[in-house]
């Protein structure tokens, strides 16, 4: 083999062993950080469930004060979608999932006639719709793999206010539902108006718990007297709960993201390995052809040598004779 092969193929097997170790140290960072992620969704779901549950039965208690917050709209001429994904990449397909449905989810409610106002959170969507020039009303960026309750209040309070504003009939997420560390799904979710659990058709939400109806849905309501009035109440609840909502999707996005990047980085260093095995075996055999080449041209030349001398000393021994 020549020098210079030998070379290029030592110098990509040190490549690859130094990507090796920076796939495999953010495979453990990402592992860590399942743990965690998943100890906050678990921390954060009680007050969800609380806080559904509150502004569910106010809303049921008084459902004309509780007007367009409860219920499915008889008309959707307007919606805004919230889409979440990472900012940064190097996690298999989470982002492009959610992209790719949130472009079907507005090609579709365009072509029947729906205006939809689109948000994001995450550098990955700010990039994809810029690229595409798919107009944003607000995109936010920064902590999709550790959102606080602050960001979800910024992102609610966004999200929200064309729909109180009577600007849109409906609010709706686009995420990723983070059901096991083995289980991840692209999931379009209703956030307002909320679901109502009298309703036959059964609302999108209903396996979260942020917004799943109390146990005693279908049963009578009694009569429940609010102080202060429930429409006052309801002013102030429902922007709470859609901030616990979003939250929740928040978080179950960030352990989505980190639980896709620890496979991906586990996959990548797995196929680092087989390079450097497939590079690592093509040298050794490319040198060890070069080394039998060698080996056959000396003894190639040795019997040139071997048979040139006895020729000499056969020419020499008839000149004696003659």
């Amino acid at each position: 083999m020549a020098g210079g092969q030998e070379r290029v193929l030592r110098r990509r097997i040190r490549s690859i062993k130094s990507t090796q170790k920076i796939t495999k140290a953010m495979e453990l960072i990402a592992a860590s950080q399942i743990v965690r992620a998943q100890a906050r969704i678990a921390a954060a779901r009680p007050y969800q469930q609380g806080m559904a549950r509150i502004v569910l039965e106010t809303a049921q208690g008084d459902p004309v004060a509780a007007g367009r917050l409860l219920g499915a709209p008889d008309e959707v001429h307007a919606v805004a979608l919230l889409a979440i994904v990472a900012d940064r990449g190097l996690c298999g397909g989470y982002n492009s999932n959610v992209l790719r449905a949130t472009e079907r989810f507005v090609r579709a409610r365009t072509a029947a006639g729906v205006d939809v106002r689109l948000f994001t959170v995450g550098k990955k969507a700010q990039s994809y719709f810029r690229f595409r020039n798919q107009p944003v009303e607000r995109d936010f960026a920064g902590f999709s793999e550790r959102p606080t309750f602050t960001d979800a209040r910024e992102v609610a309070a966004a999200v929200t206010a064309p729909f109180l504003n009577g600007e849109v009939d409906e609010v709706r997420v686009l995420s990723t539902r983070f059901l096991s560390a083995g289980t991840q799904r692209v999931e379009e979710r209703q956030l307002l108006p909320l679901p109502d659990p009298r309703s036959d058709e059964p609302p999108e939400w209903e396996h979260e718990p942020a917004l799943s109806a109390p146990d005693d849905a279908d049963g009578p309501l009694g009569y429940t007297e609010f102080e202060p009035e429930a429409a006052e109440l309801l002013e102030t609840l429902a922007p709470r709960a859609a901030e616990t909502a979003v939250f929740g999707a928040l978080l179950e996005g960030a352990a989505a993201e980190v639980t896709a990047r620890q496979r991906a980085m586990a996959a990548a260093t797995e196929n680092a390995g087989e390079l450097i095995t497939k590079y690592t075996r093509i040298m050794n055999r490319a040198r060890q052809d070069s080394i039998t080449t060698e080996i056959m041209e000396i003894v190639g030349g040795a019997e040139a040598l071997r048979a040139g001398s006895e020729e000499e000393a056969g020419g020499i021994v008839i000149e004696v004779r003659a």
